[in-house]
């Protein structure tokens, strides 16, 4: 990941409801959740989350599929996985294999 990258995504992360968002879609897993159902567990009208959406997509952090008239949006792990990697590259002293088990573990959790 480049340092613009990283950056887009710190900074995605750094709004509350973008953050909640993000969480939501993490606790979901796989099943995703549908941007009406985002919009009702976070009390927040389609247009402001329509906006939080956009940048959180534009960061790498989710993904979204079309389902008929709805839009299901699912946390994307890898992102995040890279974000983590890229924070932690010289962790430990210099040696990232001491940190490596637990960016796995991240990226298997979804």
């Amino acid at each position: 990941m480049e340092k613009k990258d990283a950056l887009a995504s710190l900074a995605a992360l750094a709004h509350d409801m973008r953050l909640d968002i993000f969480r939501l879609l993490v606790k979901a897993g796989e099943d995703g959740v549908a941007a009406g159902e985002i919009a009702a567990a976070l009390g927040t009208r389609a247009n402001t989350l329509s906006n939080n959406l956009s940048v959180l997509s534009s960061a790498g952090l989710i993904r979204s599929v079309r389902e008929g008239r709805s839009i299901r949006y699912f946390a994307e792990m890898e992102g995040m996985r890279a974000l983590l990697a890229f924070l932690m590259e010289d962790c430990c002293g210099g040696r990232p294999e001491l940190c490596r088990s637990l960016l796995d573990e991240i990226a298997c959790t979804c």
